[in-house]
């Protein structure tokens, strides 16, 4: 039934928004750089836009997460088990550059390893990018040499990844292009950058979402198909964009953007399914097979309350819990008084995902931070959950050291891993309570409060509802005031754009 009132919000104020003005935290973090912009400053006339800056203080941050790990280039990497984790600084790439046969020019998928990992337990995509970081190590000097220069140059190619990530969220909204910075400077992203190979799937899905704002349906899909080619999780995204796009009736688009995704991982996939088949399969065969793993709420009820939870039982377990979700973020699609913003409903399903899997890689914040940053654009929040993520960060390696250090017990015992579990869930369950409720009172949405409908929506910007359940379809006679611009709930079209707003 369509609904008597519409999503689109006029902006009386074509003026970026600044982060300074309306962001408590961010004005007291601005005074390390002279202050708040002033309310006669000029936009648009210097060099140092704001996406410019953004992507340079994402390098800068990048090149400090490298610096956090020259502990374990020089040494910890190689001799004693425990000093990478006392330091803080493992990575899986050097490591994996000789144990799953990159030093010994085996190509993946295709050559079978020795040991007990038989083949890449990666996806296509980011094999084929871990094959390419091999190309470009030079196979001289001992094998200790070749792992240092093999994690420095995917080191440089994940950079790249970083500030295309950097980028992407800041234009991704076009007056905010300041929320960029939640990217550049989350500390967790530092420290994870150069743990796994995630930056590609979390790089070609911010592309994608780019590509969506734009209302360039086709282009989102091949680049979500492509970021599912290298990582599992962003084919996720494809639920609440179906929602969307049924509340707004957009289908043609879907169809687009549907189309567009299973051809891209269909093109990279076919041909390793076919001609390599057994090597193809591994990494979702591992992904079945393997037990309750670190930092999951699996392990967590398993150590806590003393029950065994066998790998059977959680891929149930969770399968059911993502199905609860994915029903309750349908539900609350259909009959939020005011259609949900595209970024909130992605961020939502990834972190469920994250949350109900039955490991939790210390890198897999990465699949986050860009979603957060759009859909909670508020310091405070964002910040609560980067500590709670740091503590899980250092929890993870202190742990670790604990468990290899033998008699000596450096580090952390199971009971404080236990709260740095904690600390981790409980920090992304936060997170997703306070966009939950941007959800239910938009006037709390940083984005809705300066004027605007979904800026990341593309298509949906603005769109009118044609189905709808509940309070979505009565007239907003209930909806609660707030202090931003007026909004005009059945104007259409789109908002003029924003003049010089700093952004390329």
């Amino acid at each position: 039934m369509p609904s008597a009132e519409t999503t689109r919000a006029s902006v009386r104020e074509p003026e970026p928004v600044r982060p300074t003005k309306e962001d408590e935290v961010a004005a007291a973090g601005s005074e390390l750089i002279g202050g708040p912009i002033g309310r006669r400053a000029l936009f648009g006339t210097s060099w140092w836009t704001p996406v410019r800056v953004v992507a340079l203080v994402a390098i800068g941050m990048f090149a400090l997460g490298m610096v956090q790990k020259l502990p374990c280039y020089d040494g910890g990497w190689f001799f004693g088990a425990s000093s990478q984790y006392t330091h803080a600084c493992y990575s899986d790439i050097p490591h994996l550059y000789q144990g799953r046969g990159f030093a010994d020019g085996l190509v993946p998928y295709f050559d079978k390893l020795p040991g007990d990992m038989d083949y890449l337990e990666y996806p296509v995509l980011t094999g084929v990018f871990m094959e390419v970081a091999a190309w470009l190590t030079p196979g001289g000097g001992s094998i200790q040499d070749q792992e240092q220069i093999y994690w420095m140059v995917n080191a440089g190619m994940l950079m790249v990844c970083a500030a295309v990530i950097a980028v992407c969220t800041a234009r991704i909204h076009r007056r905010r292009p300041w929320d960029g910075l939640l990217v550049a400077l989350a500390p967790a992203f530092a420290l994870t950058a150069t743990i796994n190979w995630d930056l590609l799937a979390v790089a070609l899905l911010a592309a994608a979402m780019l590509m969506w704002s734009r209302g360039r349906a086709l282009a989102f899909g091949i680049l979500t198909g492509l970021a599912t080619a290298a990582k599992f999780y962003p084919f996720l995204v494809l639920g609440p964009l179906l929602v969307l796009c049924w509340r707004a009736g957009k289908w043609r688009e879907f169809g687009n953007a549907l189309m567009g995704a299973v051809g891209a991982w269909l093109v990279v996939n076919l041909p390793v399914m076919y001609l390599a088949p057994e090597g193809w399969a591994k990494f979702y065969s591992f992904s079945r097979e393997r037990g309750i793993d670190f930092g999951s709420v699996f392990l967590f009820v398993s150590n806590w309350w003393k029950v065994t939870i066998t790998s059977d039982m959680a891929n149930t377990l969770a399968m059911v819990m993502m199905v609860l979700v994915c029903a309750g973020i349908a539900a609350l699609t259909l009959t939020a008084p005011r259609r949900p913003r595209f970024a909130q409903l992605a961020f939502l399903i990834v972190a469920a995902f994250i949350l109900t899997n039955k490991v939790y890689s210390p890198q897999y914040v990465l699949w986050l931070v860009p979603l957060a940053a759009l859909a909670r654009p508020r310091w405070r929040d964002f910040l609560i959950w980067q500590a709670c993520e740091v503590a899980y960060f250092l929890g993870i390696w202190m742990y670790l050291a604990y468990t290899t250090s033998g008699d000596a017990h450096k580090g952390l015992p199971t009971d404080g891993y236990q709260i740095a579990i904690a600390a981790h869930l409980l920090g992304t369950l936060y997170l997703c309570a306070v966009v939950v409720r941007d959800i239910f009172m938009p006037e709390r949405d940083m984005v809705r409060k300066a004027g605007d409908d979904d800026p990341s929506g593309g298509v949906l910007d603005g769109a009118e509802d044609v189905f709808v359940f509940g309070p979505a379809s009565h007239p907003p006679r209930h909806a609660a005031h707030f202090d931003g611009p007026p909004v005009d709930w059945g104007s259409q079209g789109s908002p003029a754009p924003a003049a010089g707003d700093g952004s390329p």
